[in-house]
């Protein structure tokens, strides 16, 4: 695979003090860095030309020696039923990813995907069918966001990294991310309106929590014992649920942000009462709230959603145990809305009338 993308410097990836330290090495005035800075992380300008108060002279420069990321929408669907949007954008070295735009009261949520596939290898999602093909830039990351702003018009105000990838699988990368979102500089997202959802990576969990951020870590559970979880997911074979719990525990003492355990419900998989019993008894001693799932359908798995009753049971046994557990409203149903149903669609397609996804 061809990668145009390890030729230049990625400029949009850079924090406002590196592009400083990079446009003095130039010869410009560090006002000339605030400008540029404005122009990629507010206004949203997809290419240097738009950058029309700085000297031309200078863009030509940055385009010769810089890579600009600006995603580029191949295929938008939306839900019928929620309005929910879906978003698949090309990336410059003719990948793929997808991102997903969700309209609530309180605000609206873009779910980003840090990974070209994903490597980890639970069985209920399809982003991992096709394994690992590339970690995503910072620049990557932030574009689907800025993207999606562009497009629909409207502010986003709390950005979920839970799509296609596992992100602390990109940990460096997530963490400028993280720090370029939530700049004052920039689009300025608050910390607190940030979710990092991981599968349960240990020692990144606690290397996390030692960052001083005041991001939201949600944890992939989804089960309760070592046994099924072992069956759903690969990564639990390297990392008990009790080496997880007490990861979680040091995230939270060292944060004070509240872990969110993810939890998708699979029928006949783990939606029993002694399921719910077990989670229970995890989550107790946890500062936590549950967010139940009914899985979402994938072709390729058998995997299906329990019956609407059998998933309110399971959540009243949590609330009669004082766990806060609320059922995640389905979204995008219709539209492919697991993560990667919509990118290994694209895939097959392209298979089948003989095209290539990437150069």
């Amino acid at each position: 695979m061809c990668n145009v993308i390890e030729q230049k410097k990625d400029i949009k990836s850079l924090t406002l003090s590196m592009l400083k330290e990079e446009l003095a090495a130039m010869g410009q005035k560090s006002f000339r860095a605030g400008q540029m800075y404005d122009w990629m992380h507010k206004k949203l300008a997809r290419s240097f030309e738009e950058m029309t108060n700085l000297p031309k002279t200078l863009r030509d420069a940055c385009e010769e020696k810089y890579h600009y990321t600006a995603l580029e929408a191949v295929r938008v669907q939306e839900s019928k039923i929620d309005g929910t949007k879906k978003f698949l954008f090309m990336l410059s070295d003719g990948n793929v990813v997808e991102s997903v735009w969700m309209k609530y009261r309180h605000g609206n949520s873009v779910c980003i995907s840090s990974q070209v596939g994903c490597r980890m290898g639970c069985k209920f999602c399809a982003s991992t069918l096709d394994g690992l093909e590339r970690n995503l830039l910072p620049s990557e990351m932030l574009d689907q966001v800025y993207a999606i702003t562009r497009l629909t018009g409207e502010r986003v105000s709390n950005v979920v990294v839970m799509g296609t990838g596992e992100p602390l699988d990109n940990y460096d990368n997530l963490l400028r991310f993280i720090k370029l979102l939530t700049d004052e500089n920039g689009l300025n997202i608050s910390q607190r309106n940030v979710t990092v959802s991981t599968c349960g990576i240990v020692p990144q969990i606690e290397k996390l929590a030692e960052e001083n951020l005041q991001i939201t870590l949600a944890l992939s559970l989804h089960a309760p014992t070592d046994e099924k979880r072992q069956k759903l997911m690969p990564i639990a074979n390297q990392y008990s649920i009790a080496r997880l719990m007490e990861s979680c525990q040091h995230y939270f003492e060292r944060t004070g942000r509240r872990i969110t355990l993810e939890y998708s419900l699979v029928g006949g998989v783990n939606d029993t009462k002694e399921d719910a019993e077990q989670l229970i008894r995890l989550a107790k001693p946890l500062c936590c709230h549950i967010n139940l799932i009914p899985v979402n359908p994938v072709r390729e798995r058998e995997f299906v959603s329990p019956e609407p009753g059998r998933i309110h049971d399971f959540q009243n046994m949590l609330e009669k145990n004082k766990i806060n557990g609320t059922i995640r409203r389905e979204m995008g149903r219709d539209i492919d809305g697991a993560c990667g149903q919509l990118r290994r669609r694209h895939r097959l397609e392209l298979r089948d009338f003989g095209g290539n996804e990437t150069c």
